[in-house]
């Protein structure tokens, strides 16, 4: 019998094995963990299929090293959503089927309480006679220790006082033979810790839409404090009832907290949490307990799709239209659509949930592909807040802020409420610049400025992270005229602190957030519903429930408004409907403050008149016409090198390439290759191609033959490639 393993590694293909010598009885079956040759090293592989043929001729074939686990790691259902996954994205399939893995698994180590290992008398050993071992009288005494014992672990062994030379020195002899046991299927508390809360009408007949017997897509669509989280919790209740589990993604890490928080108040089951913010230990755990069906829910962010559930029930993607969800390097999938994936493989419904749909969301709806669900009826007495455009031409800001904006800063703190207020950037200034000769702080690495963060005293390039001191003087006329231009979170909030002296101040974003707890305990100081302001980035827009804001500013939306990229509107769109819908969530009325120079620009004046829904089906009509997603698909494969000219040439020829299968027609175009917005990263230049095509199957079949054209050809050392499948980014 022949194995096909796939490995870690950038190649899109997998390999054959032989049998591996060192254990003959053993069955091997898909999804299983094996240490294989592979060239000059050893690997960690995971079989995917047994086969009778081979491309490689026999005499080249070489045996597995070491079966890693007693039973597959993955089995059927997991390893086929992988395997599915690496073909749909186009990714290399051992990479792509490692990156799911917790850390420590793909290193090979073993599956917490996934197995009973213990040793037990073989045959022959069972009827050894008590002097045969007269001359290893060690190996004797081990001998009758495990005969009196019955069964005896590694570890009990060891504490009787035989060493690891001594056990595998009567091993050898096929006296005491290693029983592995698979552990069973683990069991929930599916009770209620908390009575949950009486619904509204539209959440009741949204709830009642919802069929867990079979697979379907829901797409739940309402305003932010229409109480979208007490159906998802409502829903899960019903699942855990059936003895069935929970998946819960969530975009954003430091959602987590509250999230998590609200959900163990509710259940009394074991919730796994899943995000790259847990020790590599931590993950393992969390992912065991999943496997083994002890965590009734499971929380996480995008990776957390992947996760193996003993007996899935139900997926839930909480504000769905996140680009967090998709992978935007390596292995680039979307978590959004591999949870409609597998829920329609594992025959289970799947929920996503927004106040603001994705575009691709809302067309499937409109096809009738998803069941729209609609909340509309908010869950306080407060109304929905109030809209106001400030128009920024011909104003003095002081540090950023108009006098209107201040003017109601000081007004709802002075009632006792909160104030949020939203800038899209990290740091102090997004730009240094000398007053005498212009020069500018630029990454010397990529074709972006640096920005500064006067608490670190650091010059950041936000793109590769390089860091410099700040200057004291230009490095290009000597003048120590070197100005701060613009304004980030960090210049928020030392503007705020001179003008409301008496004021807590709370910033909220990555560098202010780095700390394990520091999100957490940002946010518990909050829910004291004390006076204070928030300056934050998107990490405040997502989800989070702050009862006394009620008023939400946002500083400049103007870098939204004019991108080439076909996405922008969307994106700004759901961006400032999100941070709205953080004011006004109890019982007093919510204000949103919008500061804009384009005060008339179509976006902001469409989604003023017409909210977010009437905004979208306006989107949705310019998207048809000029025939982009969702109304076609889209490829984009990405070049990057030292070298400009190596860039642009590959993506020529897998252009070439690409059109032999896929002819240039009205439903087929190309654009590029062309510079990427960010045209040079990291100390390499970037070049995109973009393919757009009416059919899904023929791109991903041309794909799939210039990709391994491609992977055969000799390139430049410094160059680097990748395809892009259905990308929400194209910096």
């Amino acid at each position: 019998m022949i194995f096909t393993v796939a490995v870690p590694c950038p190649l899109r293909r997998t390999f054959d094995y032989l049998h591996p010598d060192s254990a003959p009885g053993v069955e091997l079956r898909p999804g299983t963990r094996v240490r294989v040759p592979f060239g000059r090293q050893t690997l960690v592989g995971m079989v995917i299929a047994q086969t009778q043929d081979s491309t490689t001729p026999e005499d080249k074939l070489r045996a597995i090293t070491e079966v890693i686990d007693a039973e597959p790691l993955l089995d059927s259902d997991a390893l086929a959503l992988c395997l599915w996954a690496a073909s749909y994205y186009q990714h290399p399939v051992g990479d792509a089927v490692f990156s799911t893995l917790p850390t420590l698994l793909r290193r090979g180590a073993p599956v917490p309480d996934s197995h009973r290992e213990y040793w037990q008398l073989s045959t022959l050993g069972l009827g050894l006679a008590e002097t045969s071992l007269a001359r290893a009288k060690k190996q004797q005494a081990l001998v009758g220790f495990v005969r009196d014992q019955g069964q005896a672990t590694s570890e009990s062994l060891l504490a009787a006082g035989f060493t690891r030379a001594i056990i595998n020195a009567v091993r050898d002899k096929e006296l005491i033979a290693l029983v592995r046991e698979t552990a069973p299927i683990a069991t929930f508390d599916s009770s209620l810790a908390e009575a949950p809360l009486a619904l509204r009408d539209d959440q009741a007949r949204a709830l009642a839409a919802l069929d867990y017997q079979r697979f379907a897509t829901y797409l739940l669509f309402g305003d932010t404090g229409t109480g979208k989280t007490e159906v998802y919790l409502q829903a899960i209740a019903q699942v855990l009832a059936c003895g069935r589990q929970a998946l819960v993604l969530v975009p954003e890490i430091n959602l987590t907290p509250q999230t998590l928080a609200r959900f163990r108040r509710r259940f009394r089951c074991d919730v796994a949490v899943m995000h790259s913010g847990l020790s590599d230990r931590e993950r393992l755990q969390a992912w065991a307990d999943a496997r083994r069906g002890k965590a009734g829910i499971v929380i996480g962010t995008r990776s957390a799709i992947f996760t193996p559930l003993a007996r899935p029930g139900i997926i839930i993607l909480d504000e769905e239209h996140d680009p967090s969800f998709k992978q935007q390097d390596g292995f680039r999938y979307s978590a959004r659509d591999l949870a409609v994936m597998r829920a329609s493989r594992e025959n289970i419904p799947a929920i996503l949930g927004s106040a603001t749909p994705a575009l691709e969301s809302l067309s499937n709806a409109a096809r009738g592909r998803y069941h729209l669900l609609e909340l509309t009826e908010r869950g306080t007495s407060a109304a929905a807040p109030r809209w106001q455009l400030v128009d920024l031409k011909g104003s003095e800001l002081r540090g950023g802020f108009s006098a209107p904006v201040l003017d109601a800063m000081k007004e709802e703190l002075a009632l006792g409420n909160q104030v949020l207020v939203f800038l899209n950037r990290r740091g102090y200034a997004p730009l240094l610049l000398c007053h005498e000769c212009g020069w500018q702080a630029e990454c010397r690495h990529c074709s972006a400025r640096m920005t500064t963060h006067l608490g670190q005293r650091r010059l950041i390039c936000h793109h590769c992270e390089a860091r410099q001191p700040i200057p004291a003087h230009c490095s290009t006329c000597g003048s120590v005229n070197i100005q701060f231009v613009g304004q980030g979170t960090e210049r928020s909030e030392e503007v705020l602190n001179t003008f409301f002296p008496g004021t807590r101040i709370l910033r909220l974003d990555r560098d202010s957030t780095r700390r394990k707890q520091a999100m957490a305990d940002a946010v518990a100081e909050i829910h004291r519903n004390e006076p204070c302001i928030l300056v934050g980035t998107q990490m405040v827009a997502k989800g989070h429930h702050f009862p006394a804001v009620t008023l939400a500013v946002l500083l400049d939306v103007d870098s939204g408004l004019f991108s080439t990229d076909f996405r922008a509107a969307e994106r700004t769109a759901q961006l400032i409907t999100q941070v709205a819908g953080r004011a006004g969530r109890e019982s007093t009325d919510g204000r949103v403050l919008i500061q804009s120079h384009y005060a008339d620009h179509p976006l902001l004046r469409g989604l003023m008149e017409g909210g977010y829904r009437g905004f979208s089906q306006m989107l949705i009509a310019e998207r048809q016409h000029q025939q982009l997603p969702p109304f076609s698909f889209m490829a984009l494969v990405r070049a990057e090198a030292a070298v400009p000219d190596d860039a642009e040439n590959f993506l020529h020829a897998a252009r070439s390439l690409l059109e032999k299968h896929l002819p240039p027609t009205p439903d087929v175009r190309y654009l590029g290759p062309l510079p990427a917005a960010l045209e040079k990263r990291k100390g390499f230049h970037r070049y995109n191609l973009s393919v757009f095509t009416t059919n899904r199957s023929q791109l991903g079949e041309a794909l799939r033959e210039t990709c391994l054209a491609l992977e055969a050809q000799k390139i430049p050392r410094t160059l680097r490639w990748s395809v892009d499948i259905d990308p929400q980014e194209t910096i």
